[in-house]
């Protein structure tokens, strides 16, 4: 790991004075970055950790609905009463993660900001895994990439939360030196089309300090996830919904697909196969079918495909409260 400067910064402005350097990089629960570090992935002059800057922790209750301090671990969120009885498909996704490690260390704003897990880009290849003017990844190692997108990029969204973020239609806020800046969840993952395109809106001398969640009272939200292992992998795909249901009946929804593209997938046409249907397995079956509808797999990982099927059929079936 290359040798840098750490700054321990108590507040917002001493912290956008020190993010001033080209070469300066955020901390918080350090789980991405410092093996970022270790790759020479990212080689910061300057670390600047946020965790001493009480401002930016914190769930509590707002006027609009729900307010989440950007440094929340995952075990605040999975723990908060709130979050378990109103916002089922958040607490889901949180809860997922099983690893002790992530779980305490890990924040909600890094989840959002992490990196891509994509082999090509850990080893050093970029973001679009380029080589002599080529993607090795339709020819190469593909079996945990996308599905959807269509490239140039076909990395997977890393983020456990951003589905269900997306889903509750949730906003991101965002500060700088300049003043506060609110970007909806589902714009600020960015699918990058060159090598100086970052994979989210994210300037280098801005901040995320907290996701606001608006109220879901009318909704019924879940999350439902397939993972390989129990504990220390991501999953291989996800699906989180939020319904607006009357007299049993789909009125509004929702349904974002996780880690099978570049970025949270919104799932349009599973939403509107889902609308107006009274939710049981036949009709969460459909949705499943048609959230697919336009992916193209890759030479190895065909097998997404079958999985996104399930994973929005049991989502569905978990936010109207029925068995898979």
């Amino acid at each position: 790991m290359q040798a840098f400067e750490y700054a321990n910064p108590a507040t917002l402005q001493e912290a956008f004075a020190l993010l001033a350097s080209d070469d300066a990089q955020i901390l918080a629960g350090g789980t991405d970055l410092i093996s970022l570090m270790k790759d020479y992935i990212h080689t910061p002059k300057r670390v600047v950790n946020i965790k001493g800057i009480r401002e930016l922790g914190g769930i509590r209750p707002s006027h609009d609905g729900l307010r989440i301090g950007a440094t929340v671990t995952f075990d605040e969120l999975a723990s908060s009463a709130l979050v378990r009885s109103e916002y089922a498909a958040l607490h889901a996704a949180a809860a997922g993660i099983t690893s002790p490690q992530i779980r305490n260390m890990g924040t909600v704003g890094g989840d959002l900001c992490q990196r891509p897990r994509c082999w090509y880009f850990r080893n050093g290849f970029g973001l679009l895994a380029m080589k002599d003017g080529k993607s090795l990844v339709p020819g190469g190692e593909n079996k945990y990439h996308a599905i959807f997108g269509d490239g140039p990029a076909y990395f997977v969204s890393a983020s456990s939360l951003g589905p269900a973020l997306i889903a509750l239609n949730a906003k991101v806020v965002i500060h700088s030196a300049h003043g506060p800046r609110t970007v909806e969840a589902e714009k600020f993952f960015v699918i990058p089309k060159d090598e100086q395109t970052r994979e989210i809106d994210l300037k280098p001398d801005e901040i995320v300090t907290e996701i606001v969640v608006p109220r879901v009272a009318d909704r019924r939200t879940a999350t439902y996830e397939i993972r390989q292992r129990e504990a220390l992998d991501w999953p291989l795909a996800t699906a989180s919904v939020a319904l607006q249901l009357h007299a049993g009946t789909v009125k509004e929804a929702r349904i974002v697909l996780g880690h099978v593209a570049p970025v949270p997938w919104v799932a349009e046409e599973a939403a509107k196969a889902i609308i107006g249907q009274h939710v049981d397995a036949a009709s969460a079956e459909k949705a499943g079918a048609a959230a697919v509808a336009g992916a193209h797999p890759l030479s190895q990982n065909g097998y997404k495909v079958q999985l996104t099927k399930v994973a929005v059929k049991r989502a569905l079936l978990a936010a109207a409260g029925r068995e898979a």
